[in-house]
Formats: C-alpha cells, sequence, structure tokens
C-alpha cells in the first residue's frame, strides 16, 4: 500500500490567481508535469511523482482497455466513451446507439442517475415529466463502453464495476502499461467505476503516446489508441459539449485536452508534447488555461493561436452582472520551457 494521501502544500506551486478589481482574492496552487513526444519530461513542476486520482482523464486509458477487449466502437462512439459529455440529445442518442448495437438498453447502466448538465436539455427533461436517469450522467458513454465490450466478451454485464471482473483487470493493466507506472491505491470514481492512481508524470506520458500512436503500429494497444485520438479530434462536441473549454481546445487547436473531477487536468498535442497537472484544492478554475500556458512556453502552441481561444475559456470574473477580473496564470507556471 503506497501513502494515504497525494502531495502536499509544502510540494506544490502556485498554478492559478482569481483577481477581483485588480485585487488577487485567491491563489490555487497544485504540480503539473510536461512531456515530449518520447514520454520524456520538459517540465517537472511540483510533486509531480506522488499518486493522484486521475478521475475522468482516465476514460482515455479505460476505453483503451475497452477497444482492447473487442468494443466495436468507432467514430463519435468512441469519442462520448471518453467524454464527460453534458447530456444533450446528441450524448443521449450516442449512448443509447452504444447500448443497442450490444443488445442492451440504458437500464444496464450502472452508473448513478443525473440531470443533463446541459440547461437546455435539462429544462426540457424537467418540461416532460421524465426523472433523472443514468444515461444522462456524464459518464453513461464510458460505462455503455465498458457494456459492450463485456458482450462482445462474453463476460457477465451484471458486475462489470467489480474491480475483480475480468474488464476492470484489464483497466488496471492498461493503466500501467500505457502510463509506466505502478497502481498504488484503487478506489470507486464518482460514476461507481474503479479508479486507480498514478504519478502525474505518468499521466502525462500516458497523453504522449495516445498523441503519438500510429494506426500502423504492429500492437494492437497503439492502433487503438490512434482510433481513440483521432476520434477525440474529430468529434470535439460529443467529448464535452458545444462551448465547453474542452471542446474549444480540441475543436480550435486540435488539442486532445480532458479535465477530471478534483482539479486534474489533461492536455496532449498531435506531436505529443503532453501536460497533466493536479489543483491541489480540487477546484480546477483555469486549469485549461494553464495546461495551454505549459505547451505555449514549451513550445508546442504558438501565442498567437493561444490568445485567440483564451475569450472561450470561462475566466472572466464577474460583479455586479460585468466583468471586474480574470483567472490568470500564477507565478509558479513558466514562461518558457527548455527546448528539446
Amino acid at each position: 500500500m503506497g501513502r494515504s494521501g497525494t502531495f502536499i502544500a509544502a510540494d506544490a506551486v502556485e498554478l492559478a490567481t482569481v483577481s477581483r478589481g485588480g485585487f488577487i482574492e485567491s491563489r490555487h496552487i497544485g504540480s503539473a508535469a510536461v512531456v515530449d513526444g518520447e514520454g520524456e519530461p520538459i517540465a517537472l513542476i511540483g510533486d509531480t511523482s506522488t499518486p493522484v486520482f486521475p478521475r475522468s482523464t482516465m476514460k482515455f486509458l479505460q476505453t483503451l482497455a475497452a477497444l482492447d477487449a473487442g468494443a466495436p466502437l468507432d467514430g463519435e462512439h468512441l469519442a462520448i466513451a471518453c467524454a464527460s459529455h453534458s447530456g444533450t440529445p446528441l450524448h443521449v442518442a450516442l449512448v443509447r446507439d452504444i447500448l443497442g448495437r450490444a443488445g442492451l438498453d440504458e437500464t444496464a447502466l450502472q452508473c448513478p442517475p443525473a440531470w443533463p448538465a446541459d440547461r437546455a436539455a435539462r429544462d426540457a427533461l424537467i418540461r416532460s415529466g421524465e426523472p433523472n436517469a443514468p444515461i444522462y450522467m456524464e459518464c453513461s458513454g464510458k460505462h455503455a463502453a465498458f457494456l459492450a465490450a463485456c458482450r462482445e466478451a462474453g463476460w457477465p454485464t451484471d458486475s462489470y464495476l467489480d474491480p475483480e471482473h475480468p474488464l476492470q483487470r484489464r483497466v488496471a493493466e492498461t493503466v500501467g502499461r500505457f502510463g509506466g507506472g505502478r497502481i498504488d491505491h484503487t478506489s470507486v470514481d464518482g460514476c461507481g467505476a474503479p479508479v486507480h492512481t498514478m504519478p502525474l508524470v505518468a499521466l502525462a506520458r500516458s497523453m504522449a503516446r495516445f498523441a503519438t500512436a500510429q494506426e500502423s503500429s504492429p500492437f494492437a494497444i497503439f492502433r487503438h489508441a490512434a482510433q481513440i485520438r483521432d476520434a477525440v479530434i474529430a468529434h470535439p462536441t460529443a467529448m464535452s459539449g458545444a462551448g465547453r473549454p474542452d471542446t474549444v481546445l480540441i475543436e480550435q487547436l486540435g488539442i486532445m485536452a480532458k479535465f477530471g473531477a478534483e482539479g486534474v487536468y489533461v492536455a496532449a498535442t498531435r506531436e505529443g508534447v503532453s501536460v497533466a497537472l493536479k489543483y491541489l484544492d480540487g477546484t480546477g478554475r483555469g486549469a485549461p488555461l494553464v495546461a495551454l500556458q505549459l505547451l505555449v512556453a514549451a513550445g508546442a502552441v504558438a501565442p498567437q493561436q493561444a490568445e485567440q481561444v483564451l475569450p472561450h475559456l470561462g475566466l472572466e470574473v464577474r460583479g455586479g452582472g460585468r466583468v471586474v477580473g480574470h483567472v490568470n496564470v500564477g507565478a509558479g507556471v513558466p514562461v518558457e520551457l527548455p527546448a528539446r
């Protein structure tokens, strides 16, 4: 058993600040790892070796395990499997389609019931008089992919979230193999699926492997990783929702980006320069900004490109209905990183 917690404040750096009227009222500390396309560290900021729970950023690895187990997914269906979606009609239709192709319906989902995060979809559901349901939960695509893999492999579907289930054992193996780090602790994610710890540097390394994977690889795991990357880049709206920061980074910059609960964020360019970070306070406010700045500092994203997307990342602080401040990059985030 590893240590009972993640890194401590003394080993963290300032990742972001929040200003109001020119006064910094909040500071968010955390750690971040930046690696190149080979998975080699470019910068290790704060403590990047102590394990963290990747939370929903682990969906890429979970979907990879489902593909390796035979889940018949491609295109938008792969994207929704990796998604923390907002429950729009598009998202729900994709999840239902995965289940239907597997000969299942939404009653097979074991994620908790939820209301759509998308306001229009939530209002429409309430007006219809229908209750909340597991299919609207942001992780339902991943659960549908799990079930599709189980049906294809001939594994039981009623216990697909059990850590000892063959699919979940395969997920654990994939986490260790793709990230190159051992699992020190396993618990239950918000959606009910097992979640495994890994250091930020291992999480960043796994993203680099997704980014640089080749469809022509002799190894199935890398061919599947390339399929996932291409699906995510091709279908950004399926990954999150229109106008959300992840969607913006994917759509406008071609970055494979994903948030996770408790302040975790990952981002990878097509060349493989990858970032994994965690806010120690769990908020994640401004995490896409920090990840983007680290990619700029590494020379992987042009400053002009970054400037164009900043207005779409939800960084404004409001007071009385008007903008009175912003979320900004913290002092612990480098302006420039060594060239490799």
